[in-house]
Order: structure tokens, then C-alpha cells, then sequence
């Protein structure tokens, strides 16, 4: 199939393109969630056209790296793009977050290929947003559906074995499910600002012994001459970026083995959208020896990456955490989203809640196998989540 090859006839007209080069930043702003301006729903940094074409420019993304981009566009009958997926042929299950190797290992033993596969997702970012984008209007709901369609109509005809749509909003999971995907429930921790004037009004929630030991715990994380700096906008230098690459390197080879994002990548969001990030950067002696990147998005504060070359108790906790808890509630943010796992969020005020895929898998056997699985293990979430929310650090009554 060619690229750009029309996937239906008539109008509007829903077409392949090569990923985020295919479109102007101009027009996909006019999407919902993907620009601060012009749009009903908060802006998501992480499907704005800077994000997504920074990992396509960077070499990030790309046939080499085992993400292809295959974005889907529809447009009306003038031309003008109504609605665009953020989607790629993926040749592997690194980056994604939401882990299918079980399935993939089944359907090879027995004798079937899984991959390729089709991804919709924002790649390497365990964060919740738009998947299926849409400019606003009373057309939404069609041109959403329009894509549901479009992606399985992709899969069939490039013979790719699924799709895969990871970190979607509830509303679309609840849509791309009526349109005969799976669902599929997991878990983060998020921090809520509610009314909290500060961290220290924060801080007065907590049950006495949890607010005590958060204090002991930031006090010992600057033990040892640790200061912390905010870095946004035109402080965001290449001498910075080298700093945070440094750590980002060292602690992501240790921890994945192969770390996703390469240098130039950090350039590109330095150079594209510098206002909507924040790092978070520990200083001993006179040089930084930890950091950790966050996006600013209309509401919400997001933790992305965290990397040291000195290792000081707590010191994590205190950068990627406590400090991201200060930013959103001096800047008036409505919450914190730190990234995927960790029940170590817990303690310090961070709340369980649920995240959602959803799953088209062609192949009848497999996708029994899956719909038998993903049945049991939604319980088990929800299981599981209503436990913690009953562990939470707050006193009786103060998440109400």
C-alpha cells in the first residue's frame, strides 16, 4: 500500500501518512488537546505536533528503532484535516509501558506471528491522553469513530497481527470497546492538588506520623550540600541538556538496558517547546548530579525521565515527587502524574488511579485467549486499587 493510498472512498477521506512530517503544525493544533490555544480540552504536551516530530526529526522514532510512524488523517471534503491517530507499525513491545510479551510468546509457540503490530500511543510515555484526535465540534464522535475503523482497516490490510491503543482517556476506551476492542485496565499514582494552598497545607492532611516522616525524609534528602534548581524556558541551555543526557544515559543503561530518547531529541523540545517543560535539577558542589524532566500541560504536571551520577537516600523521592508536588501547586495545576507503577507513591500523597488500553486482535483463538485473560485481570485492578485507596496517608475523611 502506498503511502497516502486513500482508506476509504467518498467523503471524508481517511488516508496513511508517514507520521508528524505528513502535517503542518498549523493544522494539527486545530485537534482537541494537542495546543493551549483553540481548543476544548486540556492541552496534552505529549501529542502536540513539537513532542511527536521531535522523535521523528531526533531518529528516536523510525524504522531503525523499531517505530514506524503510520499516523492515520481524516479530512473533509474540502481537504481540511477533522481528525488524526498517532500510530505505528511496531516491530517489538519496548517503550510501551502496557506489556503484551505474554501474548506475543503464546501466539509464536503456537505457531502465529504477532509481529508487526499497530500501535497508537505516544511512544516511550506512560502518560494518559487523546489517542483518537478530533477538532471540536458536533462532527467529533464520527470522525472518532471514523478512526477506530480506519486503524483495524490498517492492521488487515497490512496484515499486522493487532492494535493497540495504550494510555487512552476513559471516553475513548469506552468507544474503541464498541467498536469490538478489548479493554484492558492497569494502575498509576497520581497527586491531586485539591484545595491545598502549598505543600505545607499538603502536609497538614496527613495522619501525624506520615506528615513527620515525609518531613525527616526531605530534610535528609539535601543532607550533604544538595540545593534544587527549577530549569524552564530560556534556561533550558545545551550545557543543561548535557547534564540532564549525562544522567538520563547513565541511570536508563542501567535500567533498561538501552535508553529510548537520544541527545538530539532533548535539543528539539529545548528548541520547540521550552515553555511547556520543567527539570528538576539537584546540585552538590558546585555541579548538578541529578535531574528529572516534567512536561507542563493545561492542568496536570508530568514526570517523564529521572537519572543521577551520585546516589543520596531519598534524593529521587525529593526530585522527581516532592519537588513536582511544589511546582503544581505553586503554579496552580490540578495534579501530578509521575509516571507508570510504584506503590512507593503511596506514602507520599499520591493517589491510585486507573488507566486504560484497548486491544483489536485479529486472529479468533488469540483473541479468546486475550478476552479470558484481560476479564480477570480488570478485577484484579480493581481489586487491588480499591485496597490502596484505602492505604493512603491522608487522615479519615480528608480525600473527600
Amino acid at each position: 500500500m502506498a503511502e497516502g493510498e486513500e482508506m476509504t472512498s467518498g467523503q471524508p477521506v481517511l488516508r496513511v501518512t508517514e507520521g508528524a512530517r505528513d502535517f503542518t503544525s498549523e493544522e494539527w493544533a486545530r485537534l482537541d488537546g494537542t495546543s493551549r490555544s483553540g481548543a476544548d480540552k486540556p492541552y496534552n504536551p505529549f501529542v502536540s505536533h513539537a513532542f511527536l516530530s521531535s522523535l521523528e526529526d531526533s531518529g528516536s522514532v523510525g524504522e531503525a528503532t523499531g517505530w514506524i510512524p503510520r499516523f492515520l488523517r481524516l479530512e473533509d471534503g474540502d481537504g481540511k484535516l477533522v481528525a488524526a491517530t498517532p500510530s505505528y507499525i511496531k516491530l517489538h513491545s519496548q517503550g510501551e509501558y502496557v506489556f503484551d510479551h505474554g501474548w506475543a510468546d503464546a501466539f509464536e509457540r503456537a505457531g502465529g506471528r504477532y509481529y508487526p503490530k499497530l500501535q497508537v500511543s505516544v511512544p516511550f510515555t506512560p502518560a494518559t491522553g487523546p489517542r483518537l484526535l478530533s477538532a471540536s465540534g458536533r462532527a467529533a464522535p464520527s470522525a472518532k469513530a471514523a478512526l477506530a475503523e480506519g486503524l483495524k482497516a490498517l492492521a488487515e490490510r497490512l496484515s499486522l497481527s493487532s492494535t493497540h491503543a495504550t494510555f487512552l482517556t476513559n471516553e475513548e476506551a469506552q468507544l474503541l470497546q464498541a467498536h469490538d476492542y478489548l479493554l484492558r485496565l492497569d494502575q498509576q499514582f497520581h497527586f491531586f492538588c485539591r484545595d491545598f494552598r502549598d505543600y505545607a497545607d499538603f502536609l497538614e492532611s496527613l495522619a501525624s506520623r506520615k506528615r513527620k516522616a515525609l518531613k525527616k525524609e526531605r530534610r535528609q534528602a539535601l543532607e550533604n550540600g544538595i540545593s534544587i534548581e527549577w530549569i524552564t524556558g530560556s534556561e533550558l541551555t545545551e550545557a543543561v541538556w548535557d547534564d540532564f543526557f549525562a544522567f538520563y544515559m547513565d541511570t536508563g543503561s542501567r535500567k533498561w538496558g538501552r535508553p529510548y530518547l537520544n541527545r538530539r531529541f532533548f535539543s528539539l523540545i529545548g528548541e520547540r517547546m521550552a515553555e511547556d517543560i520543567l527539570l528538576v535539577m539537584a546540585k552538590r558542589n558546585g555541579r548538578y548530579i541529578a535531574g528529572a524532566l516534567n512536561f507542563i500541560g493545561a492542568d496536570a504536571l508530568y514526570g517523564r525521565n529521572w537519572g543521577c551520577i551520585e546516589d543520596h537516600p531519598f534524593l529521587h523521592f525529593e526530585v522527581c515527587y516532592h519537588q513536582a508536588m511544589d511546582f503544581a501547586l505553586s503554579n496552580g495545576l490540578k495534579r501530578v502524574e509521575a509516571g507508570a507503577q510504584g506503590q512507593h507513591k503511596l506514602a507520599r500523597g499520591y493517589e491510585p488511579v486507573t488507566t486504560y488500553s484497548a486491544h483489536h486482535i485479529a486472529h479468533p483463538g488469540l483473541r479468546r485467549a486475550v478476552a479470558d485473560y484481560l476479564e480477570h485481570e480488570r478485577q484484579e485492578v480493581e481489586e487491588i486499587t480499591d485496597v490502596l485507596r484505602a492505604h493512603t496517608p491522608f487522615r479519615r475523611g480528608e480525600r473527600e
